[in-house]
């Protein structure tokens, strides 16, 4: 997919809504020195085109009880997996059954398919180890397509951000 055209001005609106998402079309077309109805053309339009996927509210996850947070690398099956019958569509692999569990477990609040030694990397996010382990437990290690996971604390988030680096 080819890289989208972004002026000085699209970028400019791309890093005003990425520091505070709730201002008003009025407040960043002030601020990129454009009037409301082109501002809000350009905004509709990095819209259209994906670079703007949403807009959200990011919560406090301690605040909401959610304290601990892990990394958890997950090494899969490689071999065997479901047949398709002849004739039919291919059948899914382990990792694509492992993408669509992945996709109903709340705890997950990120999943990366990795290179090296594991497959994927989870960022899980839980109230505390008890939580952690009913989740390891009762979920991950209960998925046919694992068979090796290991997992790692933050003690200290050093630096977290949405921000994007928009050169």
């Amino acid at each position: 997919m080819a890289e989208p055209e972004l002026d000085t001005i699209d970028r400019r609106i791309l890093a005003i809504l990425q520091e505070n998402g709730r201002l008003s079309n009025q407040e960043i077309a002030e601020r990129v020195n454009l009037s409301p109805s082109p501002c809000l053309r350009r905004i509709r339009r990095l819209e259209d085109i994906g670079v703007i996927r949403g807009y959200v509210a990011l919560l406090d996850a301690k605040k909401l009880g959610l304290g601990l947070l892990a990394y958890i690398n997950v090494r899969l099956e490689k071999r065997g997996g479901t047949q398709a019958a002849a004739g039919t569509p291919k059948a899914p692999t382990h990792g694509d059954l492992f993408r669509e569990a992945v996709r109903s477990w709340p705890e997950v609040v990120a999943c990366d398919a990795m290179t090296g030694e594991m497959d994927f990397l989870l960022r899980v996010q839980v109230r505390d180890m008890d939580d952690f382990s009913r989740f390891v437990q009762d979920q991950l290690l209960h998925h046919p397509s694992v068979i090796d996971v290991r997992s790692s604390f933050s003690l200290e988030r050093i630096k977290e951000t949405t921000v994007l680096p928009l050169r």
